[in-house]
């Protein structure tokens, strides 16, 4: 007995509204990359449609990555457009208590946060949906958050300024509490737990979207570029070969992950480094990731090795 051939499906076309027939294993119409039967075709409804680069056209996008996935306890006021927050201050946080995605306070500010258990797919349009609920919340509400996919609407981009962000990282997370009364202490309690799981960190100067961090038993150079990968990835190769690539003595240039996507080169540092001997070799090594950058001569072959081997050791965090 032969096999019963595959039933099609029915489907709407996402683009044109024109009706047409999809296998289950066949790309889904609308553009997501997925099988249809595990998209449009789910008895459960399509999945949230992931967007690889959601803070892209953000002044401060390589900070705001930063404050989101790899920088504890840190701050900056929010730059929005005209209308938005009508007179309501608006200031981004790397995580606020219980990781609430946002804090209508009773002086009318909202904070908003940015390390959240809720992911739908697209944190630009995320972000921007809390931050309209939170600024349509009552003054003092509480916490605002998401229960389900907010579907479409503006992103992040569409209620930003063009303005750069200012960041101050903070070494643990007494922010939460600095303006609010606590006469028995309860409130400051509830830190520790917080603060002992905080990385001591710095934003440094020499180079945008670069942060130090203590770990304990080693440090850390984690920088996040704004460049796009493939080019990247020779610049790298050709700093690496070239014995460039090193930030501190003792240091030692250790891969990259890809978040939001954008890559991140990460540096070893032997302890008690510190920030303050980073700035002059960061400044140095961003002059020369500039030039390699610019250079289109073709890759010798110690680089092309230097780039796979750059390539082996990546981490992709979403």
């Amino acid at each position: 007995m032969g096999k019963k051939s595959r039933v099609k499906n029915r489907t709407v076309n996402q683009q044109d509204g024109t009706a047409g027939e999809v296998g289950p294993r066949q790309p889904c119409p609308c553009g997501s990359g997925r099988r249809y039967k595990a998209c449009h075709g789910s008895a459960s409804g399509p999945v949230p449609t992931y967007v690889a680069r959601p803070f892209e056209g953000i002044r401060s996008e390589c900070d705001l990555i930063a404050m989101r996935e790899i920088i504890a306890a840190a701050t900056a006021p929010l730059p929005l457009k005209d209308g938005v927050a009508d007179g309501r201050t608006v200031q981004l946080c790397s995580l606020l208590p219980m990781a609430a995605p946002a804090l209508s306070r009773a002086d009318g500010s909202i904070w908003l946060g940015l390390q959240v258990q809720h992911a739908f797919g697209d944190p630009s349009r995320d972000l921007a949906a809390v931050l309209l609920k939170a600024l349509e919340s009552e003054e003092g509400e509480g916490i605002v958050g998401l229960t389900d996919d907010p579907g479409e609407g503006p992103r992040l981009q569409d209620l930003v300024t063009d303005e750069p962000l200012e960041v101050t990282v903070h070494d643990g997370f007494d922010y939460w509490i600095a303006d609010v009364e606590d006469p028995d202490g309860t409130a400051a309690a509830s830190l520790e737990s917080a603060n002992a799981s905080a990385n001591r960190s710095t934003r440094l100067g020499s180079a945008e979207a670069a942060y130090w961090t203590d770990v304990g038993t080693r440090e850390h150079l984690r920088w996040v570029l704004p460049h796009d990968e493939e080019p990247l990835l020779d610049a790298l190769a050709r700093l690496h070969v070239s014995g460039k690539d090193v930030v501190a003595d003792g240091s030692r240039f250790v891969g990259m992950f890809r978040t939001h996507g954008l890559l991140v080169p990460v540096w070893d540092l032997p302890s008690g480094t510190g920030p303050e001997a980073l700035e002059a070799p960061l400044s140095r090594l961003r002059t020369d990731l500039d030039a390699a950058l610019a250079d289109g001569s073709p890759l010798t072959g110690d680089e092309r090795s230097a780039r796979n081997g750059l390539a082996n050791r990546q981490l992709t965090i979403r």
